[in-house]
């Protein structure tokens, strides 16, 4: 399931994929998710489409706004 909610996709990034949304992995993500050229970037934006892209990085944003 592709998250479509703020909720969701904590859920999915926490629980499902058991990654913890610490500051300095929200911040490697969004240095990397705001990098066009990157290879990862690349294929995030081919599998999901670049509306997609750009959710996430608003929710990496938003994630690391609550870290502060």
């Amino acid at each position: 399931m592709i998250p479509t909610s703020y909720e969701q996709w904590v859920e999915c990034i926490t629980i499902k994929c058991k990654i913890p949304l610490t500051k300095e992995y929200i911040e490697l993500r969004l240095k990397s998710l705001n990098d066009p050229k990157l290879t990862e970037t690349i294929k995030f934006t081919s599998l999901y489409g670049e509306e997609h892209l750009n959710k996430t990085i608003k929710w990496f944003e938003r994630a690391l706004k609550e870290k502060s």
